[in-house]
């Protein structure tokens, strides 16, 4: 059985750490470009039934978040539709 020496134990948690870091930095930027940090998209989980159970204002701004995801997701099929048409 062949034993590393202590000296490459720091190398394998400097490089498994560096993996974890890219990772991490992957997955942010993937995030932020797949609209993954709306503040909104917490009112997405109600339906005009919860309207008693809200702050009128806090039901305006689900209002506000469900029109825009809708609106957004109208676009993206569209834009996948066209994607598939051009094939």
């Amino acid at each position: 059985m062949v034993e590393w020496s202590d000296g490459w134990t720091i190398y394998i948690w400097l490089i498994s750490g560096l993996a974890i870091l890219i990772a991490v930095v992957i997955g942010l930027r993937w995030a932020s470009q797949n609209e993954q940090f709306d503040e909104d998209i917490k009112y997405l989980v109600f339906d005009d039934e919860d309207r008693d159970k809200m702050d009128p204002e806090e039901f305006k701004k689900y209002q506000i978040a469900t029109a825009n995801q809708e609106s957004r997701r109208t676009e993206l099929l569209k834009l996948e539709a066209e994607a598939k048409a051009a094939r």
